[in-house]
């Protein structure tokens, strides 16, 4: 068995619904997104559910974060 021990950094985009829950996403991994009554309880899902997205993606099919923009119009 091998442990992988490297650490790999995520973004997640925050937004709030209508009744006041938290939802996340991670864009660049597909179907990867939770939600919490606070913010701590979302990034607790969403590190679990990161996992679940890695494990099912192959590496290769991952493509590379380049970053995130602002636009103003």
């Amino acid at each position: 068995m091998t442990i992988n021990t490297s650490k790999r950094e995520f973004y997640v985009i925050i937004e709030r619904d209508e009744d006041g829950y938290y939802i996340g996403e991670v864009p660049y991994l597909k179907a990867c997104y939770s939600q919490g009554e606070t913010i701590d309880e979302l990034m607790a899902n969403m590190k679990e559910v990161i996992e679940l997205c890695l494990e099912a993606e192959s590496e290769e099919n991952i493509p590379e974060f380049v970053g995130i923009q602002k636009v103003v119009i």
